[in-house]
């Protein structure tokens, strides 16, 4: 018989390892009545009757030889023990198949800290983009912020005006330029700086990105002409001060005799754009005062 065949199968008897501990009454017990079953004389009809009942009895025979079934219990135990560490060796495979298809994957999958990286720096960049955008667009709108002390310098002026008529005594003030360096100047420390030398009447500061400027009304010519010149403000950032128009010069004054005037020359030393502020607060000053009339 071929070597492949169960012996205890052939029997119905249980195989493997529960088959090696039956007793040799079990197995005479069960060729008897798998005998009956396939002896050639109740299968008549079946050509190959004969054949399956000398199978049988070779079965029977082996099994119940000592050595001869000690060697089919050994086969068998090989055969399982083979099954067994392929059975293993096939899960181990599949299981190096599927770390490796996992390397795979991960070794060309881009990396989720980079995807995390370029989504970030991808954000950032249009958000200086859109905050670059929005600082251009209020730069257009946004005009330089007016001081709250400069506000009330300027109500102050208006008010002084409107109390004193339409006639302004430009002798009485006087004009205050600085540069924007050093120390700046707000409208209080200036009037605390002039009323050294008599009442200050108002203030009104104008300042650029580069040059500061006030415009300084005392309350009498004699007050105007002594800070001249005397006002120096903070040695870092020392204060220009001169007449907003100069003094009406005596009979005897060399100035007139020599036929040259002084204005021009303290004109200069402001420039014209602080001309044109200054004309421009004067001429609020007489529409306000002419209002009130």
């Amino acid at each position: 018989m071929d070597i492949e065949v169960d012996h205890y199968a052939v029997l119905d008897l249980p195989s493997g390892e529960e088959g090696a501990k039956l007793s040799e009454k079990d197995i005479s017990k069960a060729y008897k009545k798998k005998a009956l079953e396939l002896h050639p004389d109740k299968r008549r009809d079946d050509p190959n009757a004969h054949l399956n009942f000398q199978n049988l009895k070779t079965s029977y025979e082996i099994l119940k030889d000592e050595k001869a079934r000690k060697l089919f219990d050994d086969l068998l135990r090989v055969k399982r023990e083979k099954i067994r560490r392929q059975s293993q060796q096939d899960l181990k495979r599949r299981k190096m198949m599927s770390d490796l298809d996992a390397r795979e994957r991960a070794a060309f999958s881009p990396d989720a800290s980079v995807l995390d990286r370029e989504e970030e720096e991808l954000i950032a960049r249009k958000l200086k983009e859109e905050i670059a955008r929005i600082r251009a667009r209020h730069s257009k709108k946004v005009s330089t912020p007016i001081d709250p002390s400069q506000k009330e310098a300027h109500a102050r002026a208006n008010e002084s005006a409107e109390g004193k008529g339409s006639s302004v005594d430009r002798e009485k003030m006087l004009k205050v330029s600085w540069e924007k360096v050093g120390e700046d100047y707000t409208a209080q420390r200036l009037r605390d700086l002039f009323s050294e030398f008599g009442e200050v009447e108002d203030v009104v500061i104008k300042s650029s990105k580069k040059k500061g400027s006030a415009l300084v009304v005392m309350s009498s010519k004699d007050a105007a002409k002594a800070s001249c010149g005397k006002i120096l403000g903070d040695l870092s950032n020392p204060l220009l001060v001169v007449p907003l128009q100069p003094l009406t010069p005596s009979p005897f004054s060399s100035s007139e005799k020599n036929g040259e005037s002084e204005d021009p020359i303290l004109s200069n030393l402001v420039g014209a754009g602080y001309q044109k502020f200054e004309d421009s607060v004067l001429e609020k000053m007489r529409k306000a005062a002419q209002r009130k009339k």
